[in-house]
């Protein structure tokens, strides 16, 4: 992805193997012709507020959805959803946790700072390539989002 304008899912995450099966699996729905991923929540809100490595790129082309792990180095998930939440700027942008997580703790977090969606890595190969493609389907295809503001 070389336009960071054109971004309609991001994806946010450090394992190396769920970064590729996300990606494969969005490919084979033609979903990921505008993915764009970061491996960790520090970049993940560099590129949502234009700064750093992203400086200059155009901060009202929001993502469609984030597809946001947990478990991230440098700035972890919840930190990442909560400083989106308290921004103006990403406030309404969709957050689907997409976690190894199963703890009640982590779940009831992430409703609280107000994730859209929080969905637990099936272990299987085939669920979990089943579950990024129904949400790349749903978030990307047949969820409706507000514009943003001077769109």
């Amino acid at each position: 992805m070389s336009n960071f304008n054109e971004v309609e899912i991001l994806l946010v995450e450090d394992n190396p193997e769920d970064k590729e099966l996300t990606m494969r699996t969005l490919q084979k729905r033609n979903l990921a012709n505008r993915l764009y991923h970061v491996e960790d929540g520090a970049a993940a809100l560099d590129f949502l507020w234009g700064r750093g490595q992203f400086a200059g790129r155009d901060v009202s082309a929001r993502p469609k959805v984030v597809l946001l792990d947990l478990k991230l180095p440098k700035v972890d998930g919840l930190e990442v959803l909560r400083a989106m939440r308290e921004d103006p700027r990403t406030r309404d942008v969709p957050v689907v946790v997409v976690t190894s997580s199963r703890e009640d703790r982590d779940l009831a977090e992430a409703y609280r700072l107000g994730a859209n969606s929080y969905v637990v890595k099936p272990v299987n190969f085939n669920q979990f390539s089943e579950a990024v493609g129904q949400l790349g389907l749903y978030w990307v295809l047949i969820n409706e989002m507000p514009r943003a503001a001077g769109s």
